[in-house]
C-alpha cells in the first residue's frame, strides 16, 4: 500500500476518534494555540491562503502538509472540508512517520 493511502486512512481514524480540527477558521485558531500538530491544505487549494497556512504552521511549530487534493482530503474524512489539523499526538505521529517514509521513496 502506498504512504498516501496510509496518510488518508490515518486521517479517517483521527476523524472517527474526534482528533480533527476541521474548517480554516478553526485550523488557524488550533494552529496559534499550538494544538495543531500537523496542518492539512489541499494542493489544489489557493495560492493566498497556501501562505497563509504555510507561514502559520512554520511560525507556530505544525507540520504542514499540502500534498493532498480537496477530493482525498474530503473523502478522507467523510465531510466537505479542505484545510484541517490534527491535534492529537499519536496521530500526528503515524502521519510524521509516513511522510517520512514517503520522502525516503
Amino acid at each position: 500500500m502506498n504512504k498516501t493511502k496510509e496518510i488518508i486512512q490515518v486521517l479517517g481514524l483521527a476523524r472517527r476518534a474526534n482528533k480533527l480540527v476541521l474548517g480554516s477558521g478553526p485550523t488557524l485558531k488550533a494552529i496559534q494555540n499550538e494544538t495543531a500538530k500537523v496542518v492539512f491544505f489541499p494542493k489544489d487549494g489557493g495560492a493566498s491562503q497556501h501562505k497563509k497556512f504555510s507561514d502559520k504552521s512554520q511560525f507556530y511549530g505544525s507540520v504542514f502538509v499540502d500534498g493532498l487534493t480537496k477530493d482525498e482530503i474530503s473523502q478522507a474524512i467523510g465531510m466537505n472540508r479542505s484545510v484541517l489539523a490534527v491535534s492529537d499526538a499519536g496521530f500526528a505521529k503515524k502521519i510524521k512517520q509516513l511522510l517520512e517514509e514517503k520522502e525516503r521513496n
